[in-house]
């Protein structure tokens, strides 16, 4: 009797042993991974229940998460994302329309137009296309420049339509004006004979010989009525 139960305390004792072993793990795992727990699954599982457009995959831009993320709250607006996404994954198509906003920043104008959207801009998502519109107002063309453009602005973009806000500080006409030729069309100056003011489609050989002549020469203009008595007569 004695040999049996010195027997029965040798198995006893190495299985009390593990079991307190198996419970003081699962306390230090509890303790240092809490996150595991589920409670936090369940958690988990009503967040993606309120937000059923996010996926398991759905990665979201660094720069939009340094936005986007409020340090105070420990968390981001994860809906302003999806649409900033949805957004950025669109492009621009032959359909798309066009609107330039021309604002005249001294008399507080504006004159609208809708256009067809150049094929330079065919397929550009939204980046490629603000990048391409802080090109053309870094290194505007030399007619935007004498009418006076000094800026843009693109105020909204979409897939349907994209509105861009061109500024300008218009040139004042001057009491006299001269009329020159560029690249064979004529083209109105202001006294300093530099500035441009208007751009015509007047070809040069589609008037007279003798007007041409002057035009070359650089004709003089009296005043703003005669010149849109000139325009009005030789225009197609």
């Amino acid at each position: 009797m004695k040999i049996v139960k010195g027997i029965g305390l040798f198995f006893v004792y190495p299985m009390v042993m593990l079991g307190l072993g198996f419970y003081a793990g699962m306390k230090a795992e509890h303790f240092f991974y809490p996150g595991e727990q589920s409670g936090q699954l369940s958690y988990d599982k009503e967040y993606m229940e309120y937000y059923p457009n996010l996926e398991n995959n759905f990665e979201i831009p660094s720069s939009v998460e340094q936005e986007l993320y409020d340090p105070e709250d420990d968390c981001m607006d994860y809906e302003r994302v999806s649409r900033e996404t949805s957004s950025a994954s669109e492009t621009l198509c032959v359909d798309t329309e066009y609107v330039l906003e021309e604002t005249d920043v001294t008399n507080h104008t504006v004159v609208e137009t809708t256009w067809r959207i150049p094929d330079k801009y065919i397929g550009m998502n939204r980046e490629q296309f603000l990048e391409a519109m802080e090109n053309y107002e870094s290194f505007p063309p030399l007619s935007e420049q004498e009418r006076g453009f000094i800026g843009l602005e693109v105020l909204s973009f979409s897939r349907e339509r994209v509105v861009v806000q061109m500024n300008y500080r218009y040139v004042q006409p001057s009491a006299s004006f001269y009329l020159g030729v560029y690249d064979n069309e004529v083209v109105v100056y202001l006294e300093d004979l530099k500035t441009v003011y208007i751009e015509t489609d007047i070809r040069l050989e589609s008037l007279p010989e003798e007007v041409q002549g002057e035009i070359i020469q650089m004709m003089w203009i009296e005043n703003e009525t005669a010149l849109y008595n000139f325009l009005e007569n030789y225009s197609s």
